[in-house]
Formats: structure tokens, C-alpha cells, sequence
């Protein structure tokens, strides 16, 4: 008790729910984090109906998401609130006055140095925490809403058509957005706190009310063969809103049963470090880690079910002829708990962060495309050590992998049996490599990540060494690498999710994720 009042004493966002978390024994800025996102949902349905394009011109509809954004913002983080406010600002100030044939770069060095100042502050400062909820989240967001709208703005204004890629020719910005524009789609309400990033034009459109019909128009004769989408129908989002909210509901109720109590911290606990039978750690590391996950699905999900709720997020008409919102969906839950690849399981984890990769770094770099992303994707995410132990420990898995996959899997194709026993055994291996590599991604320090590694005895390290050197010289490496197919199913998302419905996605029939 005395713990969490001394936590909340510190912070600075609002302690207005003081009494309801100390009640709840949740901690104070998840508290304020969850009313927000509930009362965006509600505010979503009226945004939808009572403040619709028929009933309220676009420059109230980006005023009232806008000033509804900045309200979450201050709620949950008090002043800290003003370094994401001062980022937008800066960086629409560069919008409106840099060259434009330097624009991109500008913007992502201001963004992207302005949140390594932030990051490097809460580690090396801070000691791996801020007196206050962490705001480096929604600051990462509107990180890639900054770059992204920038290098958009740059294809639209600078560069030639022929020079473009079709979906970046279908996402190009002609014109400078104005100051509410601007404001709206970089802290909207409906993702200013966990996202996901959206293409501006897509946000645009559906401000102005030409989100359902122009999609429908550009699907029709694409997926199902329909035309004649010149009129809008009444397309309601409530199915997908539901269904949603649902897996939130589960999520939850995993979270309050399981997943308070097996927490990571066990992982390093000193005595069960030393007193536990090696299987017992494993098996106790493995379940941690899958517990960890369902308060991710929570959070995406139901940021994904506000925007739905708003009437925002439409895909397309399957070919089934249903409506799907999954246009800013940003995982695949059931990809990833059914991941027999570490591809696999990247694919489907956090997925408009690795298309946000593809589209400001992967595709535009001149060379050395895949080193660089991978740098941006390590900077994006901060500073702790942790996690660059895991993008470190990821490299032999994945080289490992592939080459086992080389070596192994054909041996399994000769019947359905042997299929499924190969595919049990790559699922439990992937899942198992994946809680080793992932690990240090939520004990964040060196000393804590030393300990689980030695108390595992390295194992995943050592064994997918061997393998990779064991079969390098059987199988030399002739494909490409697993991250640039990974970026290359990033690429199929995003040029999807502006062309084709899920059912037509490669990255959803294949499952795709990357995990915060």
C-alpha cells in the first residue's frame, strides 16, 4: 500500500483513480491508461454517429479528435505530456518550411533523435524508470506517424511517378498538410496512447468521410470481382467491434489468473535460480513468457476496436462478400501462438511497426538496406540492454533455422503423419527459442539477463551455433534471409492493406508479428 502511494506521490499524470487502484491493486498509470481507452470507445461510437462527415464538416471533426487526444495525453502523463506535444510541433515546423527534397530526412533525425534523448534519459538517468507513467510509448507512435507522413510527403511532392512503387504511389501526399491536419492524425484519441500508425491518406479519407467508399471502389474487381461501389453502403463495424472486444475480455481475464502469477521477475529470483531443477525453470520461463503476451493482444486489440468503433479501419469486402476492419490490425493472435518459424512468428507480432519499417527505412535505403533497418528498429524501440541481447540472440536462431529447415523438412513431407510431427516439433522449438530470445526484452538490464541466460546454461545459444555451423557447408545459404522476408511480408501487408482484403493478405494467411 505504502509502495503504491509512494509510486503514485511521484507521478505526474492524474491521481484523480488514486482510491480505485489502490482498491484494485493495479498500479496507478495502468489504471489511467485503461479509463482513457474505454472512454475513447465510447467516445469512438459517438464520434461515429453523432459527429459523422453527414452531420459535422471535417475541421470539427479533427479539432474534437484532436483536443480529446491531447486531454488522454495530459491525463496519463501530466507535463511529460509536453515532449510529445513539443515533437509534433517541431517537426510540422519542418513540414511547412524545409526543403522539400529533405524533408524525410529532417523529420525522422528530429523524431527519431528527439526519442533516443528520451530513451537514453530513462536508462542512464532515470535508472530504467521516469517518475511518472511512461509516456515513451505514445512518443514512439507518433515517432512513426512523424516519418511516416514525411517520406509519403516526399514521394507526392518530389520524387517522379514512375519512380515510385505502386503503394507508395497509392499512399504519396501532394500537398502540405495544414496545422489541424497535422495535429489530428499524429494525437487523434483514437491511438494517441498505443497506436497503431496509419497511412495519412487513409486517415484523411476517413475525416472527410471517403474511407469506406474509396476502398470499396479501389477493391472492386480486385479480391471478389464486385463493381459498382460508386455509392457508400451502410457498412456497420459492430461484428468486428464485438468480436474485438471479446479477445480483450479474454485477455484480461488471462491476465488477472494467470499472468500476475507467474511473473518474469521469478525467472531471476535467486532462490529459485538455485533450489529448482533445470526442466522446472524451463517449463516455468516457458509459461512466463506466454502469459507475458496476452496483455500485448489487450492492448492492440482494443486500440484496434476504438478505431473500428469510430468507423475507422476498414479493409475491404472479402470474397465472401463480408466486410473486413483489419486495415490497421496490428497482430495475428492466432499466427503467432500457432508459430512453427521464428519468420512465422515475426510476421505476425506487431505488424504496422514492421510495415512503418519497410516503408521509412527497407525500401528507400541505398544500400546496406537490411543492416540499417535493423538499426532503426533497435533505436525505435530504446535503449536497454535487454533488447539488443535479444535482436543479438535472434541472428544464430534464425541462420539456424533456416538451415535446419534446409536440411530436415523434406524429409517430412512424404505423409500426413510425418507432416504433423514436424510441425509439432518445429511449433514447440520455435516457441521455446522464442521465450530464450525474448526473455531480456522484458528483463531490460544486463544483470538480470546474465542470470536467466547462465541459469539456462546458454543452451539455445550453443545449439543453434552448432547447428548453423554443422550444416552450413551441406546447404549454403541461397535464399534470402528470414528478416528480408520478413520485410518482404511487410511489404505484402502494406501493399495489401491498400489493395486486398485479409483473406487475399499473404502476411495474414501466414500469420505476422514482432514483438514491443
Amino acid at each position: 500500500m505504502g509502495e503504491r502511494a509512494d509510486t503514485a506521490f511521484k507521478t505526474t499524470g492524474s491521481k484523480w483513480l488514486l482510491p480505485v487502484s489502490e482498491y484494485l491493486g493495479f498500479p496507478l498509470d495502468q489504471v489511467n491508461f485503461l479509463t482513457c481507452q474505454l472512454f475513447a470507445l465510447v467516445a469512438a461510437f459517438w464520434f461515429r454517429l453523432y459527429l459523422s462527415p453527414s452531420h459535422a464538416n471535417p475541421l470539427v471533426r479533427h479539432a474534437v479528435a484532436t483536443l480529446l487526444g491531447i486531454t488522454f495525453l495530459i491525463f496519463c502523463f501530466g507535463w511529460y505530456s509536453a515532449h510529445i506535444l513539443t515533437v509534433v510541433v517541431a517537426n510540422y515546423l519542418i513540414i511547412i518550411n524545409a526543403d522539400i527534397k529533405n524533408i524525410h530526412r529532417y523529420s525522422m533525425v528530429t523524431a527519431m533523435g528527439y526519442l533516443t534523448v528520451c530513451q537514453v534519459s530513462r536508462v542512464f538517468i532515470f535508472n530504467y524508470g521516469i517518475l511518472s507513467t511512461d509516456f515513451s510509448g505514445p512518443l514512439m507512435i507518433v515517432t512513426q506517424k512523424i516519418t511516416t507522413l514525411a517520406v509519403q510527403l516526399h514521394d507526392g511532392m518530389c520524387k517522379k511517378e514512375e519512380g515510385l512503387t505502386p503503394e507508395q504511389k497509392l499512399m504519396a501526399i501532394n500537398v502540405r498538410p495544414s496545422l489541424i491536419e497535422y495535429l489530428s492524425y499524429n494525437l487523434n484519441f483514437l491511438s494517441v496512447l498505443v497506436g497503431p500508425c496509419s497511412n495519412y491518406k487513409d486517415y484523411i479519407d476517413f475525416i472527410e468521410g471517403r474511407h469506406i467508399s474509396s476502398r470499396l471502389r479501389h477493391h472492386s474487381g480486385t479480391c471478389n470481382g464486385q463493381n459498382g461501389y460508386d455509392k457508400t453502403p451502410d457498412l456497420s463495424p459492430m461484428n468486428a467491434v464485438c468480436k474485438k472486444l471479446l479477445v480483450c475480455c479474454g485477455c484480461m481475464l488471462f491476465f488477472l489468473y494467470v499472468t500476475r502469477a507467474l511473473p518474469i521477475v521469478h525467472n531471476v529470483d535467486p532462490d529459485f535460480v538455485s533450489n529448482t531443477p533445470f526442466l522446472t525453470r524451463l517449463t516455468y520461463a516457458f509459461f512466463s513468457i506466454q502469459a507475458a503476451r496476452p496483455k500485448f493482444y489487450f492492448a492492440w486489440t482494443l486500440a484496434d476496436a476504438v478505431n473500428n468503433a469510430a468507423g475507422y479501419g476498414f479493409l475491404g469486402i472479402d470474397k465472401n462478400g463480408k466486410p473486413s476492419w483489419d486495415l490497421i490490425c496490428n497482430l495475428n493472435i492466432l499466427g503467432i501462438e500457432t508459430a512453427t518459424s521464428f519468420k512465422t512468428f515475426i510476421d505476425n507480432w506487431n505488424i504496422r511497426t514492421g510495415i512503418w519499417l519497410k516503408t521509412v527505412c527497407y525500401d528507400r535505403a541505398p544500400k546496406h538496406r537490411l543492416a540499417l533497418t535493423f538499426i532503426l528498429s533497435a533505436l525505435w524501440h530504446g535503449v536497454y540492454p535487454g533488447y539488443y541481447f535479444t535482436f543479438i540472440t535472434a541472428i544464430p536462431i534464425t541462420i539456424a533455422a533456416r538451415a535446419v529447415r534446409k536440411s530436415v523438412r523434406h524429409y517430412f513431407m512424404g505423409s500426413t503423419g510425418l507432416k504433423l510431427s514436424y510441425d509439432f516439433l518445429t511449433w514447440a522449438a520455435t516457441q521455446l527459442a522464442i521465450c530464450y530470445t525474448v526473455m531480456p526484452f522484458l528483463l531490460l538490464a544486463v544483470q538480470p539477463t546474465m542470470v536467466y541466460y547462465r541459469s539456462m546454461y546458454f543452451h539455445v545459444h550453443i545449439i543453434s551455433i552448432l547447428a548453423a555451423i554443422a550444416l552450413h557447408q551441406k546447404h549454403k545459404p541461397n535464399e534470402p534471409s528470414a528478416t528480408s522476408k520478413t520485410f518482404s511480408s511487410a511489404s505484402s501487408s502494406s501493399s495489401s492493406s491498400s489493395s486486398c482484403p485479409p483473406q487475399c493478405q499473404p502476411v495474414h494467411s501466414n500469420n505476422n508479428d514482432k514483438v514491443e
